[in-house]
């Protein structure tokens, strides 16, 4: 199945449509318009406001429920957890539809847990597409997220990428930067070495 990329803007992050998910909620609504009646579920990668910002308004618009997995559901109502004041904003204030746990399928995607960016860090994989939508665990440029915000650890982090690293991932598709359709794979092994050489 295609995944449909819809940028963020300027700090806001990426949204992804994947069927009928939408996989986090930061862009404009008016990006999402245009698709709303595909638009069955939200899925937050994290609970970061600059995923978050507009989840309110685009579950109202597509009349979608919102998952994001349990560690992360309390920053949706917390503006420490959520990063909101950092964007001069508030949290969205909302209880999530759906709690999500590691190994859950939706949307035809299976929830991979991969803390440490977040408590509650989570990426989607297609295994039949080789498609991985990673929110801010890992980028296309062999870069991983920071884990220097509340709730982050480096040692969690270690361990998500570890867990990834022997995913068939063809398509990488990112909570920023520009996604890549082919050879992900090579990108989320670039972090994981970036990772152990100590940087970051």
């Amino acid at each position: 199945m295609k995944v449909r990329w819809i940028p963020g803007q300027g700090a806001l992050a990426n949204s992804y449509i994947f069927g009928t998910v939408l996989v986090d909620a930061g862009v404009f609504p008016m990006a999402i318009q245009p698709y709303k009646d595909e638009i069955d579920t939200i899925v937050l990668s994290h609970c970061h406001f600059d995923h978050t910002a507009h989840v309110k308004e685009i579950a109202h618009m597509c009349k979608a429920k919102i998952a994001i997995h349990r560690e992360d559901a309390a920053g949706l109502i917390d503006d420490a957890r959520s990063l909101s004041m950092h964007f001069g904003a508030r949290s969205p204030g909302i209880v999530p539809d759906i709690k999500l746990n590691d190994g859950d399928t939706i949307g035809g995607l299976t929830v991979i847990h991969t803390p440490g960016h977040t408590p509650g860090s989570i990426c989607l994989w297609s295994e039949a597409d080789k498609v991985l939508i990673s929110g801010d665990t890992v980028f296309c440029d062999g870069a991983f997220g920071r884990y220097d915000f509340p709730g982050g650890s480096r040692q969690a982090l270690a361990a998500s990428l570890d867990r990834l690293e022997p995913l068939d991932v063809e398509g990488l598709y990112p909570g920023h930067g520009e996604p890549v359709d082919c050879g992900g794979k090579r990108h989320i092994a670039a972090a994981q070495q970036l990772m152990k050489g100590g940087y970051g």
